[in-house]
This record gives structure tokens, C-alpha cells and sequence, in this order.
């Protein structure tokens, strides 16, 4: 029987091997970004939301550079192989990606973090309020 998921045959093996390790390279999620937070995680984590949205509730230790604020001269004092991880309200939000082509556009690693606040809320892990 065909319908819409079986209509267009699964890619090979070698294909799709390649295609979900390579998703790996462009983002990581909630769980192990909570668990790399508890020691020097080795990243930046940003939240790329507006700065009364951050102050509501984001992640401990995330700093806040709204993603249309992002430019050479306000990331200067990291290093230049610094990673950023980028994050904002959840699947129905694309800010983590805006916010990730403007790093990447300044020559800078970054991932995105799935999930966002949705995410990390889903996983049960706690927020915190305040601005920054």
C-alpha cells in the first residue's frame, strides 16, 4: 500500500548515516547542554530572545544577545573558536537559527540548542528570572 511516507523510498543506509550523524555538527539539545552546565561546558550559551522575554525566565547561565543585536563588536572579549549555542522560545520560534546564521556569517562556531525554552522546560529542567 502507498500513502505519503511510504510513497518516497527511505534513503540507503550510507545515505542516511551520513545525513543524521551530520545533524550532530549543527545543533545539540537540552539534556546535554544541562549536563555540560554543570562544569565548564566549553560554550557560550546565548539566549537570543528579546531582553524582556530573558528577564521572564531562561536558562542559568545563559547570557542574553537578542539575535537582530548580534555583530562583531559585541562578541570581541570571547575568543574566536569560541562556541555558541543559540536558543529562543521553542520549535515554533527560528530566532536560535537567525541568531546561529549571524554567528556563523562572523566566522564563529555555533550550534543551536533544539528545543529551546519549550525544550528545556519538556525535560524539567528549571529557569531562572531576572534580568541579566
Amino acid at each position: 500500500m502507498t500513502n505519503n511516507v511510504t510513497k518516497i523510498p527511505a534513503a540507503s543506509s550510507t545515505l542516511a548515516a551520513e545525513h543524521f550523524a551530520s545533524e550532530f555538527r549543527f545543533e545539540t539539545d537540552c539534556w546535554d547542554v544541562q549536563d555540560a552546565l554543570k562544569s565548564d561546558p566549553g560554550f557560550v550559551l546565548l539566549d537570543v530572545r528579546s531582553p524582556a522575554l530573558y528577564a521572564k525566565g531562561h536558562i542559568p547561565g545563559a547570557i542574553n544577545l537578542p539575535h537582530g543585536k548580534i555583530i562583531r563588536s559585541k562578541l570581541a572579549h570571547w575568543p574566536e573558536d569560541t562556541l555558541f549555542v543559540t536558543y529562543c522560545a521553542g520549535p515554533h520560534c527560528n530566532g536560535a537559527a537567525r541568531g546561529a546564521l549571524r554567528l556563523a556569517e562572523l566566522e564563529r562556531p555555533v550550534k543551536i540548542m533544539a528545543g529551546g525554552i519549550t525544550g528545556w522546560i519538556d525535560e524539567g529542567f528549571e529557569l531562572e528570572s531576572g534580568p541579566q
